[in-house]
């Protein structure tokens, strides 16, 4: 385990160090790891090509850090409990040596499969305890994984493994979420149609539903594990070898292929955490989060695993059976420190105050919040009424491409604000900058915030496509990684993120990208044209709001918004549909013919006399005939 940080003191100095001494500083955190090889090299890079090398010529396998170390220490520690969605099913204990013996089984699997070092192997699971180890037997192997989020289609389960090249895929039969059971296998199978690539497809029985099996390529997961062997020595790998991708939208309509390599992920992943979350032995640590995002891979998988601790895994929803769901965890597992988003928070919010009062959470030490800026509102009533006054909340701000948290309060030693992230991270350089890349120097002031100096888990590239990387992060200001957000430093040199400057809707901590959606969008048969933003939503954070023009049909604007709504989820799945759709005769448009969702955001947010200037219009009379739409929908 890593040692926290004791006192703001020691965070300063320790900041202080990382950014004068940043190879001696991060030498000295990479000696804490297993490594099967030292490195040559602490750090080589640059931002304009860009390329990042950590540790360069170290050779290990993250799962020594992880596994076999802790075995050896503390065997039957337990690395988690497993609450199931239905808690009327008895809930499952696994404990690290339970984990290694059950993750070399899968790498036996996976040999037997003929998988080796360098293959990618899809992963469309539910939130059960195997994803972490199916994610841990890839890594052990040297394989390089890709987890899909099994709420995302099978179009874009296709489109990803097609992407990068997988040739098997671990899944289930089913899943179970609040009171659906969701048809996991079937959904793969569809996909798998359009994904030539995938020779091998194993199935974990969660559901015990009926499933079409096709002989010579699915296998069951516990036939499989039978007869493979409870020992497999890991694979050494290189400091700079992918460890995973994970897709995430731009501005783009293609998803791109976030590639994370194995040494720095490592250290910082751990580093993060056990500063961040202040975690010590005996705690209990509950992360809210699918492994299907970021979340997941940093903060449920690798972090916490790396450093010992113990946490719980939910499969379920919060308001399942009762909207007292998270609090009931963390009274039945005496938890210490919960992480979750927002949306969950202001949703849970809106049941108010009595339900929280049900449940003892007297064991909670340390609160956190990931996904988007947390509101005041919804900070206060978690600090207040989950919290009890008495845990601090780390606001954690972060990406996909960054790895880990990178700008956060440091539970019990940083200073707190209300819905700031308050302070970087040792290691971490953070500048705003304005409109022409100018950095702005001093307190007080507002820009776009990029970082200057690469963090060991920073993006390597986007999956084979390298100048995309370079486009998207590092192309728009010179020597600098553009993150995509806006901020405001206050007078403490506090940092606040605002949100997103590019196209790119922020629902409920999930990033996605408007050029996707509209792509999706218009794709129904009546569909001509389509714009989409984000506008403000109680529970989400953002909502998106989308303006279709349409063909003239015989369909009644409601079915066509229906068939929208069917169409999203299809192509995309559930979580990119809009809220509200408007169909319109016409999209403000310059005479270049570029959409103004300037204009179309500020309509969205019902501010219909603060739209700027308009006079760049094609047409400024399509206005009002929109303005009309909004308010007709209420």
């Amino acid at each position: 385990m890593i040692t926290p940080i004791q006192s703001f003191e020691q965070y300063l100095e320790a900041y202080e160090q990382s950014i004068t001494q940043p190879e001696a500083y991060w030498e000295n955190q990479a000696a804490q790891f297993l490594w099967k090889e030292k490195w040559s090299k602490v750090l080589d890079w640059n931002f304009t090509e860009p390329s990042v090398q950590w540790f360069v010529n170290g050779k290990l396998n993250i799962t020594d850090s992880i596994l076999d170390r802790h075995v050896q220490t503390h065997p039957d520690k337990v690395a988690f409990y497993f609450e199931p969605n239905h808690p009327e099913e008895a809930r499952q204990v696994y404990t690290y040596l339970e984990v290694y013996e059950q993750v070399c089984r899968l790498v036996g699997v996976l040999k037997s499969k003929g998988i080796k070092k360098g293959d990618r192997i899809c992963l469309y699971m539910p939130m059960i305890p195997e994803l972490a180890i199916a994610v841990l037997a890839c890594a052990r192997i040297g394989a390089i994984h890709s987890v899909v989020f099994a709420g995302f289609s099978a179009q874009s389960l296709a489109e990803r493994m097609n992407d990068c090249g997988a040739t098997m895929v671990i899944t289930s039969d089913g899943a179970f979420r609040g009171q659906k059971t969701i048809p996991i296998k079937s959904i793969v199978d569809e996909a798998l149609e359009h994904v030539p690539s995938v020779q091998h497809v194993l199935v974990y029985q969660r559901t015990n539903e009926t499933i079409a099996f096709k002989e010579g390529r699915d296998d069951y997961w516990a036939t499989a594990m039978e007869q493979a062997s409870s020992v497999y020595v890991s694979e050494a790998m290189d400091s700079e070898d992918p460890l995973f991708i994970l897709y995430t939208s731009g501005s783009t309509g293609k998803p791109k292929g976030v590639v994370h390599t194995i040494g720095g992920y490592m250290v910082y992943s751990a580093f993060s955490f056990a500063h961040v979350f202040q975690y010590q032995p005996g705690d209990i640590y509950f992360c809210t989060a699918d492994i299907g995002w970021i979340t997941g891979h940093s903060y449920v998988v690798y972090g916490p695993m790396l450093n010992g601790a113990t946490q719980v895994i939910f499969e379920g929803i919060p308001t399942h059976p009762t909207p007292g769901r998270f609090w009931e965890i963390v009274e039945k597992y005496n938890v210490t420190h919960f992480y979750t988003a927002p949306t969950a928070i202001r949703s849970l919010m809106s049941f108010g105050t009595s339900i929280p009062k049900q449940y003892n959470l007297s064991s909670l030490k340390v609160l956190g919040s990931v996904g988007e800026p947390i509101n005041e509102e919804a900070w206060h009533w978690y600090h207040d009424t989950i919290g009890n006054q008495q845990c601090p909340i780390v606001d954690t701000w972060w990406q996909t491409e960054t790895g880990g948290i990178l700008i956060s309060p440091l539970a019990n030693i940083t200073p707190l604000i209300p819905s700031y992230a308050t302070l970087p991270l040792p290691g971490v350089q953070p500048v705003l900058v304005d409109a022409n890349g100018t950095i702005l120097e001093g307190n007080e002031v507002e820009g776009n915030l990029c970082l200057k100096f690469p963090w060991p888990s920073i993006l390597r590239t986007t999956w084979g496509d390298h100048q995309r990387c370079q486009q998207t992060y590092f192309a728009a200001y010179p020597n600098l990684y553009f993150t995509g957000d806006g901020c405001k430093r206050d007078h403490n040199g506090y940092y606040r993120i605002i949100g997103r400057v590019d196209d790119v809707i922020n629902v409920s901590g999930h990033r996605l990208g408007t050029a996707e959606i509209e792509s999706a969008i218009n794709e129904q048969v009546d569909v001509v044209e389509s714009a989409v933003v984000g506008f403000p939503h109680d529970i989400k954070g953002q909502g998106i709001f989308a303006y279709v023009i349409c063909t003239p049909s015989e369909s009644n604007e409601e079915a066509i918004k229906r068939d929208i709504l069917q169409m999203v989820t299809k192509v995309i799945g559930p979580i990119a549909k809009p809220d509200k759709i408007v169909i319109v005769s016409g999209l403000p448009k310059t005479r270049s013919g570029k959409i103004m969702r300037r204009i179309l955001r500020k309509m969205a947010e019902g501010e219909f006399h603060q739209l700027g200037d308009t006079s760049t219009l094609l047409d400024p009379g399509v206005i009002e005939g929109i303005k009309e739409k909004i308010i007709a929908l209420g």
